[in-house]
C-alpha cells in the first residue's frame, strides 16, 4: 500500500476528464487488463439501487447488495442475489451486442468484473487506470472504491489508483450504462448502432512520481520551419529539465520547465521533409527527463486555405475522401484493433483515397497512427449530430468534454487536418451560438488545423442553395447532399444550379444511395448496384460542376448496421449505402469513385 500523503495529493477528479488525460499510452509502462471480463446484464439496476431507487454509492453504509463491492459470503443461508464469479464472461475491448445474438439489441446497463494482480516496479510509482472508451456513461469502482464517472462514448479517461490498488486480488467493476437520452452527445436518434460496452483497451499505466503527461509537437501556424508546442510535466517538483530530441532533423534541446512543470518552445529548424499522402514522413521524438523517456513518431506538415483552395504544405489539393463509421462490417461489431483499421485504410486506399472523414465521433487511435503512417489525411467529428439539445447547457459541457478530450488525445498526429464541429443540424439561434461555442474552444487548443462541420443544402427555384450561417466561422463550407436518393432527378442532375454563400474551399461531405451487393436490374430500380451506379456518374458529373469544389468523402466506405434500417429483404438491418458490402465485396459504384479519384489525382499533381 502506498503512503496515504500520495492519494491526498495526486488523487485524479471522480469524472473523466481530460485535464488530467494521459497522451500516448502505448508507449509508456502499461500492462493491459484486456481479456475475458464477467458480466452481469441489469436493465433495473437492481446492483445500483436499493429499493427505495437510492444509490448504493451515496448511502453511509457499505450495502453488500451493490454489485461493485463485488461480495462473497460461505455464509450459506445468506441473501447474496449476484455472483460475479458465476455469471457469462465478454471480451473486453468489444460490444456486447455483437457478441451474443441475445444483447444485439440491448439498451440498458451491464455490469463487467475483472480481477487482477499488480505489484509496482518502483516504489513510489504511481498508477493510472487507463480505458481508451466505454459506450456510453461508465462508473467506475475498484476494489469497492468509486474513481469516477465519464459520460461519452468515443473518447478516453483515466483515473488515479495509486493507493487503491493491492498486490493480489484486486477487483474492478464497471457499470456501463448505453441507453439513449435527449440531453447526451450523441442524443437519442442517431443513424448507427449504438453498441454498447468497453469497446477500447483497458490499461495500467505506471508511472513515476514526476512524469510527462502531456506534450504537443507540431508546427507553429504560419511557419513552416519553426516547430513550436508545450511539455506538461505531472507533480514537478519546479525547474524539471527537459530534453527534446529529434535526432534526424539535429535537434537536441534542454529547456527548464516553470514551478508548475510546463513549458513552452519554438525551434528553428532547417530541411523538414513535410508529411503528405505521398511522402507519409514521420520523425522519431524522444522528451526526455529525469525521470522517463517518452517517445513518439510525429508528421509536421502545414494546411491552411486561401480563397478557394485548400493548400497542404503549401500546395493545393483535392480532398479525394471516403466516410467511414468505425465498424468492422464483416464481423457486425465495433472495430477495436489495428487489424480493423487496416482493413478499412487498405479499402480507402484502394478507391485512390488521400483522405477519410472518421464519421461521426472520434475513432480509435489505432486507425489515426496508421493514417499517420500510410499518408491519408482525417477528418475528425464529435458526435454532435442531427437534433442535439442545443438550449441545454449541460449537452454544450459534454459537447465541450469529448471535444477536449479528443484534441488532447490526437492533437500531435499529422494526418488530422480538420476537425469538424457537427453532422446535418437544423439551423436555429441556439444550435448557431452552440457549435460558435465549440469553434472557440478548439481554436483555443489547437490553431493549426482547419474547422468545418457537415451542412445541408436546400433548394428554392431549382438551385441548391448553401447559406448556413454557421458557415461564415468554418475554413471549409462541408455539406451533404443526397440528389437521386432523398429527391432530386438523377438525369437533371448534371445540370444543377449552385448558389454557395461562401468563398471557401466546398467539399461534399456526404453523397449516395443504397444498393444490395449481388442484386442487379436497371438504372431504373432502387437497390441495384446498377442503380448505385448511375446515381454515382450522375453525382460526379454534377459535382465537378460545383463552384470552389475542392473535396468529396461519399457515404460510405462500407454498409453498416442501423436499427433504422429494416425493410426486407433489403436492409435487414443494415443501411446499404456503402460502396463495399457486409461481406467485403465491392459494389459497381466501388469502380466509379476509384475512376473518379484517378482523373482527380491526374488533375492536382
Amino acid at each position: 500500500m502506498k503512503p496515504f500523503l500520495i492519494k491526498i495529493l495526486f488523487l485524479l477528479p471522480l469524472i473523466g476528464s481530460a485535464q488530467n488525460l494521459l497522451i500516448n499510452t502505448s508507449n509508456r509502462h502499461v500492462t493491459s487488463i484486456n481479456g475475458t471480463w464477467n458480466y452481469i446484464v441489469d436493465p433495473y439496476e437492481t446492483g445500483y439501487y436499493n429499493y427505495r431507487y437510492e444509490p448504493y454509492d451515496q448511502l453511509t453504509e457499505k450495502s453488500n447488495s451493490a454489485f461493485f463491492n463485488n461480495y462473497h459470503t460461505d455464509n450459506k443461508l445468506e441473501l447474496v442475489e449476484y455472483d460475479f464469479d458465476k455469471s457469462p464472461t465478454l471480451t473486453v475491448p468489444g460490444d456486447w451486442n455483437s457478441q451474443y445474438e441475445k444483447l444485439l439489441y440491448y439498451e440498458g446497463t451491464i455490469w463487467y468484473k475483472r480481477s487482477f494482480d499488480y505489484r509496482f516496479t518502483k516504489d513510489n510509482n504511481r498508477l493510472f487506470l487507463y480505458f481508451g472508451a466505454i459506450n456510453y456513461k461508465a462508473e467506475v469502482y475498484l476494489n469497492g472504491t468509486k474513481l469516477g464517472v465519464h459520460e461519452g462514448g468515443f473518447t478516453p479517461f483515466n483515473f488515479e489508483v495509486t493507493d487503491i490498488v493491492k498486490p493480489t486480488d484486486n477487483y474492478l467493476v464497471v457499470k456501463v450504462d448505453n441507453k439513449r437520452f435527449k440531453e447526451a452527445i450523441p442524443t437519442i436518434n442517431t443513424d448507427w448502432w449504438n453498441y454498447g460496452g468497453i469497446t477500447r483497451d483497458v490499461k495500467l499505466i505506471e508511472e513515476s512520481a514526476t512524469f510527462i503527461q502531456d506534450y504537443s509537437i507540431q508546427l507553429k501556424k504560419d511557419s513552416n520551419k519553426t516547430i513550436s508546442g508545450y511539455v506538461k510535466l505531472n507533480h514537478s517538483k519546479g525547474n524539471d529539465a527537459i530534453t527534446l530530441s529529434i535526432p534526424e532533423l539535429k535537434i537536441n534541446q534542454t529547456l527548464t520547465a516553470n514551478d508548475e512543470g510546463y513549458i513552452t518552445f519554438e525551434i528553428q529548424t532547417k530541411n523538414i521533409q513535410y508529411w503528405s499522402p505521398d511522402s507519409p514522413k514521420l520523425y522519431a521524438i524522444t522528451i526526455k527527463t529525469d525521470y522517463q523517456d517518452l517517445t513518439d513518431n510525429i508528421g509536421f506538415r502545414t494546411i491552411e486555405t486561401s480563397g478557394p483552395n485548400i493548400l497542404l504544405n503549401g500546395k493545393s489539393i483535392f480532398l479525394r475522401g471516403v466516410c467511414i463509421h468505425e465498424e468492422n462490417a464483416m464481423r457486425g461489431g465495433r472495430a477495436y484493433n489495428d487489424a480493423d483499421a487496416l482493413i478499412a485504410l487498405n479499402w480507402a486506399k484502394e478507391l485512390g483515397c488521400n483522405y477519410v472523414r472518421l464519421a461521426h465521433y472520434p475513432h480509435n487511435e489505432y486507425i489515426l497512427k496508421l493514417a499517420d503512417k500510410i499518408g491519408l489525411m482525417v477528418w475528425e467529428e464529435i458526435p454532435v449530430y442531427w437534433t442535439v439539445d442545443f438550449i441545454n447547457q449541460t449537452s454544450l459541457s459534454n459537447a465541450k468534454n469529448q471535444l477536449t478530450e479528443a484534441i488532447t488525445r490526437d492533437k500531435n498526429r499529422a494526418s488530422i487536418i480538420i476537425w469538424s464541429m457537427a453532422n446535418e443540424t437544423p439551423p436555429s439561434e441556439a444550435r448557431n451560438a452552440f457549435i460558435k461555442e465549440l469553434i472557440i474552444l478548439t481554436k483555443s487548443k489547437d490553431d493549426s488545423r482547419l474547422v468545418s462541420a457537415a451542412l445541408e443544402k436546400h433548394t428554392k427555384d431549382d438551385v441548391n442553395i448553401v447559406d448556413d450561417e454557421i458557415g461564415k466561422y468554418m475554413d471549409i463550407v462541408a455539406f451533404n447532399q443526397y440528389t437521386g436518393w432523398y429527391g432530386g432527378s438523377l438525369e437533371d442532375a448534371p445540370n444543377a444550379k449552385w448558389n454557395i454563400k461562401y468563398n471557401k474551399p466546398v467539399v461534399i461531405s456526404e453523397f449516395g444511395g443504397g444498393a444490395l451487393q449481388g442484386l442487379h436490374g436497371t438504372i431504373k430500380e432502387r437497390w441495384t448496384e446498377e442503380y448505385q451506379e448511375y446515381l454515382y456518374q450522375q453525382n460526379l458529373k454534377m459535382i465537378e460542376k460545383i463552384p470552389n469544389i475542392r473535396g468529396t468523402s461519399p457515404w460510405i466506405l462500407n454498409d453498416f448496421r442501423s436499427p433504422k434500417r429494416v425493410l426486407p429483404g433489403f436492409q435487414d438491418g443494415w443501411n446499404r449505402k456503402g460502396l463495399i458490402s457486409n461481406h467485403g465485396i465491392k459494389k459497381k459504384a466501388f469502380f466509379v469513385m476509384q475512376e473518379f479519384y484517378n482523373k482527380i489525382k491526374l488533375q492536382y499533381n
